[in-house]
């Protein structure tokens, strides 16, 4: 069993995705437009070029999202964060870095008692992220 994320924007999941694709290192799986989808009918004509589906894997986890559709509406994400965790602190600052370019810093990226690294943000596309680079292990 596996938990992957899924995010929902306000018709920029594309644009997040392929911000997304740089600051991971990763590529998009595939576009899937309501256009020529079963789907397609039962959107405004606007709305026929948005993403259905997309997805990326991102180490061992796949990163999915759409832009949401017509009749369910758009509410950014509330009460809850992507943390990722990454080995060592250079990576954390730089991750840190790309997703906070445009967003919004909520606390900075810093030693802590439980890490070496660990900051939070929502980074400009409304997606709440929390960057962690834990100790080295003792022994």
């Amino acid at each position: 069993m596996q938990i992957n994320p899924y995010l929902m924007f306000n018709g920029n999941c594309e644009d997040a995705f392929n911000f997304y694709a740089k600051v991971f290192s990763s590529k998009l799986n595939d576009i899937h437009r309501y256009a020529n989808s079963p789907m397609e009918d039962q959107v405004p004509a606007d709305f026929r070029n948005r993403v259905m589906h997309t997805s990326m894997n991102i180490a061992n986890i796949v990163l999915m999202g759409s832009d949401s559709p017509p009749e369910q509406g758009f509410a950014p994400i509330q009460g809850t964060s992507l943390s990722i965790s990454v080995p060592t602190a250079e990576e954390a600052e730089r991750v840190f870095a790309a997703l906070a370019d445009g967003g919004k810093v909520t606390m900075p990226i810093a030693s802590t008692f439980w890490a070496l690294r660990f900051g939070m943000l929502t980074d400009r596309f409304g997606t709440p992220w929390m960057v962690n680079c834990d100790h080295p292990q003792q022994g």
